[in-house]
């Protein structure tokens, strides 16, 4: 990592980039005084496809049917298994 002023930032700015996209990170400092750091970005992860997983997930045709009266009562803390 090295460092520049940034006068050379500002005139260089182009090449800079490019360095920076190659992999390398540049401090930009004024005054002799770090202000702040360049690095090249991280490639975002692949996109979302929605869909993908139709036809390989089934759900029961009573999914959403009322529970039994004994489950319900477990899940509503009135009683254990």
């Amino acid at each position: 990592m090295r460092t520049i002023n940034i006068h050379e930032a500002k005139t260089h700015l182009s090449r800079i980039a490019e360095e920076v996209a190659a992999g390398e990170e540049i401090i930009v400092a004024k005054a002799n005084r770090p202000v702040m750091r360049l690095c090249p970005i991280e490639p975002r992860a692949k996109p979302r496809v929605i869909g993908i997983l139709k036809g390989k997930i089934h759900l029961s045709a009573d999914f959403d049917a009322p529970l039994p009266d004994d489950v319900l009562e477990v899940f509503e803390g009135k009683s254990t298994l």
